[in-house]
């Protein structure tokens, strides 16, 4: 247990970094904004463009690792929207279950990286960016969905399909999982100057992570935040792990898969719904309860999977 908490550690301490650089008043506020649109536009999809086209998916069952994830994500989504009638007779509007929704089903790719990495290194790294390559796409649609429907801002299809076609994380998948399946050649220069991008990723990434922060909020959680953190932080990792074992996965790559679905909410669905009329301060909270949270829950849980593993 020690040594599993001693390996996330540090990328905790990127996070707890961000949040102290973040209230630091030397630094101008408007460096974050720009981080994150850096970060959204650039970073995430050039790492998950590297990672993906040069990852080795013959050295693996890819096969049953994306089934395994993409069934804990439908098996999620739907557990989260049959909560949808009990927690509306309590008086949660559309707007707060979106966040609701979100919190639970999303997850920070950029600390599933970084931990996979520490625990794992390249092999660690390929499963989470499968992961990625299957259910990014899916899971956008999904959360866009339940955004257009529940937020009250009109249902338009057109928006729905701008929101997909036009996200970079999946655009970057994408064009990752292309190059690396029908061999395109990149011009070396190009894919070394890719890589210096994507190696400064990870830790750009975690200390964005901390930046957006809401601290207060981890000191008096409600109802709802509570709840959006035992959903993403015990729930989901506990489906993934049944999945895992219903496909047959095995070994490291069963260890991965439960760390993937373990990791915090990602905040980039804060900007979501910041633009689609969700619930983003409830977000925000949920956000940074979980971050907090995590850095118990995530050894845990690895501690769990590993178990598992070993049979």
């Amino acid at each position: 247990m020690l040594v599993i908490f001693e390996s996330v550690l540090p990328i905790f301490l990127l996070v707890l970094l961000g949040a102290l650089l973040k209230r630091w008043p030397l630094i101008n506020d408007s460096l974050w904004d720009g981080l994150e649109q850096f970060g959204f536009y650039v970073l995430f999809p050039a790492l998950l463009f590297e990672t993906l086209a040069k990852a080795d998916f013959a050295a693996m069952d890819t096969g049953d690792v994306s089934a395994s994830a993409l069934a804990a994500v439908g098996i999620m989504s739907a557990l989260v929207l049959a909560l949808w009638r009990p927690l509306n007779r309590f008086g949660i509007e559309g707007p707060a279950f979106t966040s609701i929704f979100q919190t639970a089903t999303r997850w920070n790719g950029f600390m599933a990286l970084a931990i996979a990495e520490k625990l794992s290194g390249p092999v660690g790294l390929t499963v989470v960016a499968v992961v990625m390559a299957v259910i990014i796409i899916p899971l956008n649609v999904i959360n866009v969905a339940v955004m257009i429907w529940f937020s009250g801002n009109g249902r338009s299809l057109r928006d729905f399909a701008l929101k997909i076609v036009s996200n970079p994380i999946i655009l970057g998948s994408a064009f990752g999982v292309l190059v690396n399946l029908f061999r395109i050649p990149v011009y070396e220069p190009v894919m070394t100057a890719v890589e210096l991008v994507a190696n400064s990723s990870l830790g750009l990434g975690l200390i964005m992570v901390g930046a957006g922060l809401r601290v207060m909020d981890a000191l008096r959680p409600q109802p709802n935040v509570l709840l959006g953190s035992a959903l993403k932080l015990l729930v989901f990792p506990l489906v993934m792990a049944g999945t895992a074992l219903f496909f047959g996965v095995e070994g490291e790559a069963l260890v991965m898969l439960i760390l993937s679905a373990a990791v915090p909410t990602a905040m980039n669905g804060y900007i979501l719904a910041k633009q689609m009329g969700g619930d983003a301060p409830l977000y925000a909270a949920t956000a940074t309860v979980q971050t907090v949270a995590a850095v118990f829950t995530i050894p845990l849980v690895l501690y769990f999977a590993s178990q598992l593993a070993a049979g």
